[in-house]
């Protein structure tokens, strides 16, 4: 009876998801991660069947990485892409052989989520969807097949309950911790949305709003002043020591 291999992975990105990624990928039985950088170093190197891309604030640089992983990668290796600030039709059509890509939503820590969603673009081959479907399987993690817009489901709407309680933190209408104590209490979530969203880092909340006002041309999608300002200061949340909070 053949042994099946695991599949390789590797995970192209510097925000907290890419971390997280890495990490859970590191703990499965069932997925083998490459270091990027030593594929892109050493091109007699084993061939992967996977990269996860998670570059979402800045859509120029998920561009010219998507770019680069095209270049260096197999031409049947799939290619899974964060699509939390832009759907999965446009980042299909920065690509040459489109039809390998897959979008995914969710946020870190990922070791937390059950389920991931994924959207297939327009340009995209069913056999890719059903390879990603069964890569997410593999390291433990239910999926669901959405309708490829900007931020998907559940990020989309955590970001904007995220972005609210920002704009009630501005007006004045209680502190940070008073509104996550509300909301953690009054609607059973296991953390308030401030404190949330410090674990999931702000520059993926802002990036979910920017996609979806850049997508939809929206106001109620326009993210808090407050915000955007944290994320330029580099008050992205636990992974850099501060956010709506302070960290060691």
């Amino acid at each position: 009876m053949k042994t099946r291999t695991k599949p390789r992975v590797a995970v192209v990105g510097t925000n907290a998801l890419a971390e997280s990624l890495r990490e859970e990928i590191s703990r499965s039985a069932d997925a083998e991660l490459v270091l990027w950088e030593e594929l892109q170093a050493n091109p007699n190197a084993p061939a992967i069947e996977l990269v996860l891309e998670t570059h979402n604030l800045d859509l120029k640089e998920k561009r010219t990485q998507l770019q680069l992983i095209e270049r260096v990668i197999p031409r049947d290796c799939l290619i899974l892409t964060s699509v939390l600030a832009v759907s999965a039709t446009e980042a299909a059509s920065w690509l040459t052989h489109s039809s390998r890509l897959v979008g995914f939503a969710t946020f870190a820590p990922v070791e937390e989520k059950q389920l991931v969603e994924l959207a297939g673009a327009l340009q995209t081959d069913g056999f890719y969807v059903e390879r990603a479907r069964q890569f997410w399987l593999a390291i433990g993690k239910e999926t669901e097949q959405v309708k490829d817009e900007v931020g998907l489901v559940f990020p989309r709407i955590l970001a904007m309950i995220v972005n609210e309680a920002a704009f009630a933190w501005t007006e004045k209408t209680a502190t940070a911790a008073d509104i996550d104590r509300a909301m953690r209490l009054g609607v059973n979530y296991p953390d308030g949305p401030l404190a949330w969203a410090d674990q999931i880092g702000l520059d993926d909340i802002y990036a979910v709003l920017r996609g979806l006002q850049r997508e939809l041309g929206e106001e109620r999608y326009r993210p808090a002043p407050l915000l955007r300002k944290m994320v330029h200061a580099g008050w992205l949340g636990k992974q850099s020591g501060r956010g709506f909070y302070r960290y060691e």
